[in-house]
């Protein structure tokens, strides 16, 4: 099991608990109008009871160790939900994980989700014993893509059809990171080549 709360120098990543309830609703709502053409919770129609059921079923995921979703969250603002990082595991024979992530409208292009990721990623490979992380995106989610690309993914291919959202199903783009893949990727950030 991750830990319930990791760090870097700027962001705070930590379990949900039920106190992060208004936060998570503001976050998600402040961002409904982009989120709602890649992710199939983001309605233009959230409730609430939405963000309720979300939190209690993250919580619930904890305790049966099956999923494990963060807050991200500013130092300098640790009570402002800035986005989500989740890990989940796709296979425990095959030792792969899947990511997802969002982070809300007003915060783009300042780096937060793509530290984030990094941070679980270190977790979930040098903690949890991980060989492989993947990522389906929405394809045309171009933010999502970048974060993929800053961390060293690679994109293998086109999932056709791979989820409906408000009626239409939408293709995904399927990223993957090898646990050796990320390793040569930090010893060269130490070199200063990244």
């Amino acid at each position: 099991m991750p830990k319930s709360t990791l760090e870097t120098d700027r962001i705070r990543l930590q379990r949900f608990s039920r106190r992060d309830n208004t936060t998570y609703d503001e976050a998600a709502r402040a961002s409904l109008h982009e989120l709602n053409q890649w992710l199939p919770w983001a309605r233009l129609d959230y409730e609430h009871g939405d963000t309720t059921a979300f939190i209690r079923e993250s919580m619930q995921a904890w305790k049966e160790d099956r999923a494990w979703d963060y807050s991200i969250r500013l130092k300098d603002d640790p009570d402002r939900h800035v986005g989500s990082v989740s890990l989940w595991t796709v296979s425990k024979l095959g030792k792969i994980a899947e990511f997802g992530y969002w982070v809300r409208t007003d915060e783009h292009s300042k780096g937060i989700c793509t530290e984030a990721v990094d941070r679980l990623l270190e977790e979930a490979f040098n903690s949890l014993g991980y060989h492989k992380v993947t990522l389906r995106i929405a394809v045309g989610n171009h933010a999502s893509d970048r974060v993929a690309e800053k961390l060293g993914f690679t994109r293998e291919g086109v999932l056709r059809e791979e989820l409906l959202i408000r009626g239409n199903w939408i293709d995904h783009s399927l990223w993957s990171l090898l646990d050796r893949e990320f390793r040569a990727i930090r010893r060269g950030e130490m070199r200063g080549s990244r």
